[in-house]
């Protein structure tokens, strides 16, 4: 039954194509994203577990 309605759809094999490329722009995106963060800001946010609940309020 699904075989057949997905046969009807017309272009139907540009939906993997379009759903890979999201997928690959989202972990190139992200990437980027890592590679250009601040040193200061990821010593900041790997430091929160630690710290008081005080603390980390005042912080913007």
């Amino acid at each position: 039954m699904y075989k057949e309605i997905l046969r009807s759809i017309d272009n139907i094999a540009i939906y993997p194509i379009i759903s890979l490329i999201i997928f690959l722009l989202f972990f190139v995106g992200m990437f980027i994203w890592v590679v250009r963060t601040p040193k200061d800001h990821i010593k900041h946010m790997e430091s929160l577990p630690f710290e008081d609940q005080e603390s980390t309020i005042n912080q913007p």
